[in-house]
């Protein structure tokens, strides 16, 4: 580990967790925007289900942990969703045991430390035309729209039953009327550009908005080593100006 010890946010979910790194990905514009404030930790893994979440909890949240996450974000449901396998096995999660998996979640983050704050992601839509997948068997739908809608809409009843910050996916992804053309991979699953920028620009409103102390807000965090140096850049007036909070182009992206 090295210092110093910077607020945590932790990112915890499946592949759009794994991947919010990549290219123009949104946990890496919550990084960028972040950066000398707090440390962004991805802990995504492509294929997972809530099912398996759970059975990791103790390991990726230990309660004994002398430094507790300042903000878990969590994505799971788009795996659960999928419809059952013939052969029973899989990813698919039947809805109630979804609800119950995403509830243990909330549960054991919140039991972390009274300063971690949580927010779930839910569900996203589907592009139907474009899915695909090696076990898919001919004339078989592994994925629809509608399985994600039901449980997009079961976590974000499960999270104001818990009072936790929750982002309806489903819906603000379909705002746009080329949703289907401009929000995906090519596989119709996985955020792309576009898809990443609404899912970041959801999540820094719900942290501006929420009421939390200290504020996790972007602009309201004091970056690391923000002292005045003799060190810093020389600007046009012979003095030296520092940049160590320079936030035009984030203002410009993201405000």
């Amino acid at each position: 580990m090295v210092g110093p010890t910077r607020p945590q946010f932790v990112l915890f979910g499946s592949s759009i967790v794994q991947f919010s790194y990549s290219q123009q990905g949104w946990g890496a514009a919550l990084a960028h925007l972040y950066a000398r404030k707090a440390d962004v930790i991805v802990r995504g893994y492509s294929g997972w289900n809530s099912r398996r979440a759970v059975q990791v909890l103790d390991e990726i949240f230990p309660k004994n942990a002398t430094e507790q996450p300042s903000l878990v974000i969590v994505y799971f449901g788009g795996n659960d969703s999928l419809l059952p396998h013939p052969s029973g096995l899989g990813q698919h999660v039947p809805l109630q045991e979804y609800i119950e998996n995403m509830r243990k979640i909330g549960t054991h983050l919140k039991s972390l430390s009274q300063k971690t704050r949580i927010i779930f992601l839910s569900a996203p839509p589907v592009n139907e035309a474009h899915l695909y997948g090696d076990s898919v068997l001919p004339g078989q739908q592994l994925r629809t729209n509608e399985s994600c809608r039901i449980y997009s809409e079961a976590c974000l009843e499960l999270c104001r039953e818990m009072n936790i910050n929750a982002i309806d996916l489903w819906s603000v992804l379909q705002k746009r009327d080329d949703w289907r053309d401009v929000c995906f991979m090519k596989d119709g699953v996985h955020l792309g550009a576009e898809g990443s920028n609404i899912v970041a620009k959801e999540i820094l409103k719900v942290i501006k908005e929420a009421d939390w102390e200290p504020s996790l807000q972007w602009r309201s965090m004091p970056s690391e080593y923000g002292e005045d140096s003799p060190f810093d850049p020389i600007g046009p007036d012979g003095t030296t100006v520092n940049v160590s909070n320079s936030t035009f182009l984030e203002a410009m992206l993201w405000d």
